[in-house]
């Protein structure tokens, strides 16, 4: 690998479900990994937010 391989911009990760993961290397699948356990801790931080939105909205409805 030469040095002008150093200054092009990384890739993304980015991972499809279901996508064919035979190709890829014990680091790239725990990098899938660590990217997708964020997504998940990242959804259910937004479920807990608006579950708590909605409480509050129907106890002010309810009162």
């Amino acid at each position: 690998m030469s040095f002008i391989d150093d200054d092009r911009p990384q890739k993304k990760i980015a991972h499809e479900i279901g996508s064919d993961l035979s190709m890829l290397s014990v680091d790239e699948l725990k990098a899938r990994v660590d990217l997708l356990k964020a997504e998940i801790a990242r959804l259910e931080t937004e479920a807990t937010r608006k579950a708590s939105g909605r409480q509050a909205a129907e106890s002010f409805f309810r009162s």
